[in-house]
């Protein structure tokens, strides 16, 4: 037998061996399996429902705060007035006002 017929178990053809094939077969079959884990979607972690009490909202850290509300003067615990007269008491600044025409003066200095 010449010395490729001996390494592949007498097959001397163009075609791989058996093994190699299957050796292949499985690199390439880890390899796809562990990119599609690389490139799947994470999973979203489930919302924490908060039970806020009504007038209440919960806010980004999951604290119940009151909604606005309408009033002549700044009720304790506004935080800022809003372009549509009510008083906000959020307590962060991003958001704050939003579904009032934004901010007019803030009452506070909030992060």
């Amino acid at each position: 037998m010449n010395s490729d017929a001996s390494r592949h178990g007498g097959f001397t053809g163009t075609r791989r061996p058996l093994a190699c094939r299957a050796t292949l077969a499985s690199w390439l079959f880890t390899a796809s399996v562990g990119m599609a884990s690389v490139l799947a979607p994470q999973a979203a972690a489930a919302p924490v429902l908060i039970a806020c009490g009504a007038g209440e909202y919960a806010n980004v850290d999951n604290d119940c705060v009151s909604r606005p509300e309408q009033a002549p003067v700044a009720p304790d615990g506004a935080t800022a007035q809003c372009k549509d007269g009510t008083y906000s008491f959020s307590r962060h600044r991003a958001g704050t006002c939003s579904h009032h025409g934004g901010v007019t003066r803030w009452l506070v200095s909030l992060p």
